[in-house]
């Protein structure tokens, strides 16, 4: 593995409804999110700037994703405050599992909610 590169390059969060999904994720992070479908898959995608290095992904439906509860936790972006994307988690129907806590002095934030499809997801913000 190049050192210089993510350890993570690619992320998919499973779904049952892809415009649930869409809709819930697009409110929380005040993002849109284009559409395809590739392979048979039905994927939504987070922005992401192609092609520098920089981690990208998609919510995506297909007989292979199954949303859940147990197995990896995706820690995503919500830069520059966690605050804000925790305000819109519950009214848009999700639920927090644990409020914003401190890593450690000066190392930033994390927070965990289940999403309307039923999967564990981690934030994390420097504030």
């Amino acid at each position: 593995m190049d050192r210089a590169s993510n350890c993570v390059n690619w992320f998919e969060i499973p779904v049952d409804d892809l415009q649930r999904a869409k809709y819930f994720y697009q409110k929380i992070f005040n993002i849109e999110m284009g559409e395809d479908t590739i392979m048979g898959m039905q994927m939504a995608f987070f922005p992401s700037d192609q092609g520098n290095g920089k981690v990208g992904g998609a919510l995506v439906k297909s007989e292979l994703h199954k949303p859940n509860t147990e197995g990896v936790l995706v820690y995503l972006n919500a830069n520059p405050d966690i605050t804000s994307v925790l305000e819109r988690i519950e009214e848009e129907g999700g639920m927090i599992f644990m409020q914003k806590t401190s890593i450690n002095a000066g190392s930033g934030f994390i927070a965990v909610f289940l999403d309307p499809e039923g999967n564990r997801i981690a934030l994390y913000s420097e504030h």
